[in-house]
């Protein structure tokens, strides 16, 4: 029997008809001759609902209280549909996160696996039984609840994949699987058949929602191909795997495979900081201490023995950041160093394992946003990333036009299996 791995997102089970059709959706993939293990997130707005409350109680929730409040929602999944399927007649268990043998570290609200006991899990498959794990939590060091950051059941899903030697894992949500770009944004966006572990990783950091980042950097640090389907079609989706194994299955290798854009951003500059070794290592490293990740980062060259850095943080992130730097400011000791935060920017980003081999995609990029008349802030690269922050107003020009410079509106990738 094969063993499959299904996480169905908040939009799945957002409703009582919702559950009751995913129940019947796991209940046919039992009977098709499969052991199964169901991770299941909050159902809809849960999670968005939690927070709202929780903003109209207190500006600054201890992060313990927060997962203990935030995991409920998952529980509440996990139970009425262990409940939906039991009503047709299947042998299920559902199971929180710390049951079913997840530990993560003691960082609460964005804690990281540490290891899985399967014990159990393995056990109830092995009393054919269905088993439903809430996703997006686990049991820290200390006995407590912590989640594992938003999109965390992604993270679940394939964690538990991995250490099960799961045959497959299927992510599903409320859309076909991964687009050349948002289809909302562009309407001739195209379904992507087939992306590598990499590109998907870009797409993930740069603003596509579809899948969590970390659960594909363990996806890719252990061979777990996903599957990203829709909930409500029996359409194929996206196949996340090796990029080895995508290049046998497209007809070519496109030198753009997608177009991402990230409204959640803010641009701090520190104006007038000393040109001095060590500066930047002492910034930075307090702002990694309070759990604050930066992406991007421009140092300007020195003029007068000062500089300027530009950097960006995520906007839920601004007001830490903000405390921060002015905490650090003043032991510069220069009364010309001053902060400026702008909020007022997006990020716009172009993906594709093609680029590798392919000068002068950075330059029909920029090319393409000077036509527009589109100023660019920042510049960051990878071997198959460019992103540019620019003015949040010019963010949707932007991904129309790169999508169709690109060709992405025409072009395909097409299983050849």
């Amino acid at each position: 029997m094969a063993l499959v791995v299904m996480k169905f997102g908040g939009s799945s089970v957002a409703d009582a008809d919702k559950i009751k059709h995913v129940a019947s959706k796991i209940v046919a993939k039992s009977k098709a001759g499969n052991k199964v293990v169901a991770v299941v997130s909050a159902p809809g707005d849960t999670t968005d609902n939690l927070l709202e409350m929780t903003s109209k109680i207190t500006a600054n929730p201890p992060s313990r209280e927060m997962d203990m409040l935030l995991s409920t929602g998952e529980i509440i999944s996990i139970s009425l549909l262990a409940m939906a399927i039991d009503s047709i007649g299947s042998r299920v268990i559902s199971m929180t996160g710390p049951q079913a043998g997840i530990s993560a570290n003691a960082d609460h609200t964005r804690a990281k696996i540490k290891k899985i006991n399967q014990k159990r899990v393995k056990d109830q498959l092995a009393k054919n039984n269905i088993v439903i794990v809430a996703g997006f939590q686990a049991l820290n060091p200390n006995g407590d609840i912590t989640t594992l950051g938003r999109g965390g059941s992604d993270l679940t899903a394939v964690a538990l994949a991995a250490a099960l030697e799961a045959d497959s894992c299927e992510i599903y949500s409320d859309v076909e699987g991964v687009y050349t770009t948002d289809p909302r944004i562009v309407k001739s966006a195209k379904k992507i058949d087939f992306i590598s572990y990499d590109e998907m990783l870009e797409m993930a950091g740069s603003g596509a929602q579809v899948l969590q980042s970390r659960s594909v950097e363990v996806a890719k640090k252990f061979g777990v191909e996903i599957h990203s389907r829709n909930t409500f079609s029996e359409n194929q989706g996206t196949v996340v795997a090796s990029e080895e194994k995508i290049r046998r299955k497209q007809v070519e290798d496109l030198l753009v495979s997608g177009i991402t854009f990230d409204r959640n951003q803010v641009k701090f500059t520190i104006i007038n900081l000393p040109d001095l070794p060590g500066v930047a290592a002492r910034i930075f490293s307090r702002i990694a201490k309070i759990g604050i990740n930066v992406d991007m980062i421009v140092q300007s060259a020195a003029v007068d023995k000062k500089n300027d850095i530009s950097f960006t943080v995520s906007k839920q992130d601004m007001k830490k950041t903000h405390v921060e730097l002015d905490r650090t400011i003043p032991e510069f000791k220069t009364a010309s160093t001053s902060v400026i935060c702008d909020e007022h920017i997006a990020k716009v980003s172009i993906i594709g394992i093609g680029m590798k081999s392919n000068p002068g995609v950075a330059a029909q990029m920029f090319e393409v946003l000077y036509k527009k008349g589109i100023n660019i802030e920042m510049i960051s690269t990878s071997e198959i990333k460019i992103s540019c922050i620019i003015d949040e107003v010019d963010i949707v020009k932007a991904v129309e036009e790169l999508h169709k410079s690109f060709g992405l509106s025409k072009k395909k990738r097409e299983n050849l299996l």
